[in-house]
């Protein structure tokens, strides 16, 4: 420890307890303003937090220890990991192709498909289910002129609805979980999830793809200038050193032969050479720039003519993205924006508007709707999930993911239902069932310890660590009692039913506006002390908070998968409101509803 920190800790050992209450609730408003305020991250908010209550001698670093050994914290990483590379490992999209089939009424396909990120959703980790679903959604929509902006919304929501119908469904049950079990109290069971969950996702589901449909605006920006842009990409190709075009004209060359793609001028040491003449040969270095869709242009560069895209490494990708009209980039300039450091991608190309960009890139303003092409490496799409800058639409070159033979993905479904089934019926614990699960995916090869350690959320590590560490403080200085003591004062003259309401609205308005996890953190202090105040049983109480803190219906900051529709569908913040208020109504109500009958409140 510090030298500069032993008067806090020798002045904070004789304060009395009271006055440690007063610190701990005055930290956690803190953290709830900075949650607000959004000016950093939610992560960096909570370990400020606790590192306010370490210096002042109010939790020690035993208490931070005793939450970096909660089971859920654990239990959450392994999830994700396995949720991850279950999308790597099956082909998303061939599944979808079997189970939606060839629907062509968007509203058919938009109940296949929500039903299908609802199931889904209710097992696995709710974004890589949107992050993988979005751009089948959206290439529908291209092939069918539908407009995004009436199913992404859908989609996002949909995961959110069926997150609740398991206990694994989202982190948000899972840090509850580690919450209860901290405070030995009965831990929640799949039974107080399972029916709530179907019935408040059947009712969602339903209001999404009939009312909810007719509300959704049909955003014709993004989609339509996708649709502009895709042939007026303007791309620079250059000549390896071993090119077969080394010395040979356009005709010898055999580059007319590409449909879609075409060359227009060539680089060569600061001159730019167009029209190009019949007679020009092709040298080292020279750089070729082709006009046409992206996958055209990709075709010769996988040709064996010897064409690579400059700075783009072997097991880099090229993603196409696009500026959210919520981007801290609309503004900036290129030059002022390290993409490789900051994001490990090199900027290939820009287009805006369906007009090609001119001019060096490092002098061009990026707007919000402008689409880039980017050659993204392995850091870029580990990350990818919490930049909210740009939104990748879609990958034109995949690089090789590790081959999994077809009876080993049958015998490692089959052992992955086995666990659902064993976890289900209280056989296995949800964490033992997560390890085995990641123990059949290094077996069969569709992961290793090399790729795991690029994809540790170690952002969401430090959240969940310092949430727990905040909640406990929250419970045992005494500082929740006094919030409970403020809040039964307001809503116990309702009843008991009042309370319950009370406790739900609080948690739904917390939850929009900052994440779900923080807001379970925050509320579950208080919900503990009034079930202990009123001698009553904890389950209702934890079940409607549960539930409450993933109602993120209302605004596109209250949860992951709504950001990453954002962008896509051209999205404006009233859009979430306007959808979103009549189905928090029904989600509310239904919740509220079947706890009081579910567990006798009455």
């Amino acid at each position: 420890m510090p030298k500069f920190l032993h008067p806090f800790l020798y002045i904070s050992h004789y304060l009395p307890h009271e006055v440690e209450k007063w610190i701990v609730l005055i930290t956690v408003s803190l953290v709830v303003i900075g949650l607000l305020r959004e000016r950093t991250k939610p992560s960096v908010i909570f370990f400020i937090g606790v590192v306010i209550l370490l210096v002042t001698g109010t939790i020690s670093s035993n208490d931070i220890l005793h939450s970096m050994s909660n089971p859920s914290i654990a239990t959450i990483i392994v999830l994700v990991i396995v949720t991850t590379h279950l999308y790597h490992t099956f082909n998303l999209e061939a599944i979808l192709d079997k189970m939606i089939g060839k629907s062509k009424n968007p509203r058919l396909f938009l109940l296949k498909v929500t039903s299908f990120a609802a199931f889904l959703s209710s097992f696995t980790n709710n974004t890589p289910v949107v992050a993988g679903l979005t751009p089948y959604v959206y290439n529908w929509c291209k092939k069918m002129g539908a407009h995004p902006s009436k199913l992404l919304i859908p989609l996002s929501f949909s995961t959110i609805l069926g997150g609740m119908i398991t206990i694994i469904g989202t982190s948000t049950n899972l840090v509850l979980n580690g919450f209860i079990e901290t405070n030995n109290l009965p831990l929640l069971a799949y039974s107080d999830f399972l029916y709530l969950g179907i019935l408040v996702t059947f009712l969602g589901i339903l209001y999404l793809v009939t009312v909810g449909y007719n509300l959704l605006p049909e955003n014709k920006e993004v989609f339509d200038d996708a649709k502009a842009i895709a042939p007026e990409y303007l791309m620079a190709l250059e000549v390896h050193k071993l090119s077969k075009i080394i010395g040979k004209t356009v005709g010898e060359s055999e580059l007319k032969k590409f449909e879609g793609a075409y060359l227009i001028e060539v680089h060569r040491g600061g001159e730019v050479i167009t029209p190009i003449p019949d007679d020009f040969t092709f040298k080292h270095k020279d750089q070729l720039m082709f006009m046409g869709q992206t996958d055209n242009i990709m075709t010769i560069v996988n040709s064996e003519l010897g064409l690579e895209v400059p700075n783009h490494e072997d097991d880099s990708e090229i993603v196409e993205a696009v500026i959210p009209a919520n981007s801290f980039l609309d503004g900036k300039y290129i030059s002022k924006i390290n993409f490789k450091e900051k994001y490990d991608v090199e900027l290939v190309a820009i287009h805006r508007n369906g007009q090609k960009v001119t001019g060096e890139l490092e002098n061009v303003t990026l707007q919000a709707g402008d689409m880039l092409l980017l050659s993204a490496g392995d850091t870029f799409f580990s990350n990818m999930k919490s930049y909210k800058e740009f939104y990748v639409l879609s990958t034109i070159e995949k690089s090789q993911r590790p081959v999994v033979k077809q009876m080993h993905k049958a015998v490692y479904l089959g052992v992955l239902i086995s666990l659902i089934l064993l976890v289900g019926f209280g056989v296995l614990s949800i964490l033992t069932a997560a390890i085995i699960s990641f123990a059949g995916l290094l077996l069969i090869k569709a992961t290793n310890f090399n790729t795991v350690n690029k994809e540790l959320d170690l952002d969401l590590i430090i959240l969940l660590m310092s949430a727990l560490t905040l909640g406990d403080a929250f419970i045992n200085s005494g500082a929740s009692e006094i919030v409970s003591k403020m809040f039964i004062t307001i809503f116990l003259p309702f009843g008991v039913i009042g309370v319950l309401v009370g406790l739900f609205l609080v948690t739904v308005l917390l939850t929009s506006f900052v994440t779900n996890v923080a807001a379970i953190s925050i509320v579950f202090p208080i919900a503990y002390s009034v079930s202990e105040m009123l001698n009553l049983p904890s389950t209702p109480f934890f079940v409607a908070i549960a539930f409450a803190a993933s109602a993120a219906f209302l605004t596109p900051v209250s949860y992951q998968t709504n950001w990453i529709v954002y962008g896509p569908g051209g999205y404006k913040t009233k859009d979430f409101m306007k959808i979103g208020l009549p189905l928090m109504g029904i989600y509310c109500t239904t919740c509220i509803i079947f706890i009081i009958l579910y567990y006798h409140l009455y």
